[in-house]
């Protein structure tokens, strides 16, 4: 009869047991479920905030995540150009004279022309009232310099209009940058 007795108590601790390991695992299961459900969700909304050239064919999660890499990095490489070329104009917006006559500052043109991946980027600044140079004379001067405009952009600030251009050289060896920028300087 102890025999007995001591067999039903090892079965109840084994079911108490077994029915304490099946209740861990389903608890194991239900937080895990729960982690991929928020996941998926996690990577849903990254995957919401990227441009579709940016995941366009990708299925996997991890191309997925490789790409949001690249475009932060491509943000990053935006910001560091745009914030060169915003400290470029305001330079350009407040001029430095080339003497102490405020006429003469408010009056000549500013002028950065450099090189580009394309050919010459121009950034071309003239006070915004009559008598100034008019895009149709910088792109007469691009023109006679062989140069061909691919891109134009213009602006207002200050009082002054900026253009910023960018042209594609035939060959760069026949072109003076600092003479171009000299002569876009002292058009009227």
């Amino acid at each position: 009869m102890d025999d007995c007795r001591e067999k039903r108590r090892r079965c109840t601790k084994l079911r108490v047991s077994t029915d304490n390991n099946d209740m861990e695992k389903m608890m194991h299961r239900e937080i895990e479920r729960q982690r991929r459900q928020e996941m998926a969700s996690l990577y849903a909304s990254l995957r919401s905030l990227l441009p579709l050239h940016f995941i366009q064919g990708k299925r996997s999660t991890s191309d997925q995540v490789n790409e949001a890499v690249n475009y932060i990095t491509y943000l990053e490489k935006k910001i560091k150009e745009l914030s060169l070329r915003r400290d470029e104009l305001m330079l350009l917006s407040r001029g430095t004279p080339l003497d102490d006559s405020k006429d003469e500052m408010e009056t000549m043109n500013h002028v950065v022309v450099r090189q580009c991946l394309v050919g010459v980027e121009i950034v071309f600044s003239s006070r915004s009232c009559r008598g100034q140079p008019r895009l149709s004379s910088v792109l007469q001067v691009l023109s006679e310099n062989g140069l061909c405009l691919l891109n134009s952009i213009s602006s207002i600030v200050d009082d002054r209009l900026i253009y910023t251009l960018q042209a594609e050289v035939n060959d760069s060896n026949l072109i003076d940058l600092s003479e171009l920028e000299e002569r876009l300087t002292r058009m009227k």
